[in-house]
């Protein structure tokens, strides 16, 4: 598999700086294809561990260094992505993808980490919306693969062909129909400032614990989904309907302690409110938005996947 970070010409230098070079596109490819940037770490570490465990010879006989840590990367997340399904079903509530705050606000690592590494941050663009990463959750692991490897980072079918076990014809229809289902399932991108606008009055509304003015942000089949992980108390259903959603983040404000503040923040890309209590993070809340409405809110507070919006790490 090639890939984008390789040199134009010659054989990449297999030495360390190189092969370590290849980090940031590797956290990349696997927290688009795994939802969850405390799994894509994990897979990038073994996929380094499987490098590292070969032998001087062996590592000398792989022409692309890089690419052999691409497709293994992949096929790592591709079996984590088939074992996830079956730990999801014994998640608490519903699982909402893990979000990540703006390149400038986040450094990724492990807890005590102290330094930033631009190599360490995940690039964020329409692919990381929490809406698209959503419906990547609806999807097969190995149409999630194919579509990601190939649209996103424009991998060719033959290459991915190679990474799902398919024929490069299959792994061109995967891709179409999860193409299919991401057109079908997303509404036309509300630019950013009137996003950032209608989140600011969301927030303004919600502190003024002003019903009515909420009612009229939220679209009337609007959906609100939390995601607790059975680690802090949320509601475990979604809620249906923007009255209902109204009514509901009312009863939210009325019961939050003195000292909880909302700040506005951009969460996977796009404008986004935080609650922290006592200056930590408990909530991040991501909102989809069509026609001046908000259509969706993702309400995350497993503090498992708060990590990187957690001050002192």
């Amino acid at each position: 598999m090639t890939t984008p970070s390789d040199p134009g010409h010659g054989r990449p230098d297999p030495g360390l700086s190189a092969i370590m070079s290849e980090r940031r596109q590797l956290i990349n490819l696997a927290y688009r294809l795994l939802g969850s940037l405390a799994e894509a770490e994990d897979a990038v570490q073994e996929a380094y561990a499987r490098w590292y465990a070969m032998s001087q010879q062996q590592q000398d006989a792989i022409e692309s260094p890089g690419a052999w840590l691409t497709t293994v990367t992949s096929r790592i997340c591709l079996d984590l992505l088939g074992s996830a399904r079956a730990r999801r079903e014994r998640y608490v509530g519903e699982w909402i993808p893990e979000p990540i705050p703006e390149p400038t606000e986040w450094i990724t690592g492990r807890p005590g980490a102290t330094t930033t590494d631009p190599a360490d941050r995940v690039t964020l663009d329409e692919s990381v919306n929490m809406a698209f990463l959503v419906v990547l959750e609806s999807m097969t692991p190995a149409q999630r693969v194919a579509f990601i490897l190939h649209d996103v980072f424009r991998y060719p079918f033959t290459e991915i062909a190679d990474v799902v076990g398919r024929t490069t014809a299959a792994c061109r229809r995967l891709a179409t129909e999860a193409r299919r289902r991401i057109r079908a399932a997303q509404a036309l991108p509300t630019p950013a400032a009137q996003h950032a606008g209608i989140v600011r009055a969301f927030k303004q509304a919600w502190e003024a614990k002003d019903i009515d003015a909420l009612i009229g942000l939220l679209d009337p089949d609007a959906t609100a989904t939390a995601d607790g992980g059975g680690l802090a108390t949320t509601f475990l259903d979604p809620i249906e309907g923007g009255e209902q959603i109204a009514h509901a983040w009312v009863e939210i404000a009325r019961r939050a302690p003195g000292n909880m503040t909302f700040l506005e923040r951009t969460v996977n890309g796009q404008p986004g409110l935080v609650a922290l209590h006592d200056g930590v993070t408990v909530t991040v809340y991501a909102f989809d938005i069509a026609d001046d409405r908000i259509t969706h809110i993702w309400a995350v507070r497993n503090p498992e996947k708060l990590r990187p919006w957690t001050t002192g790490r």
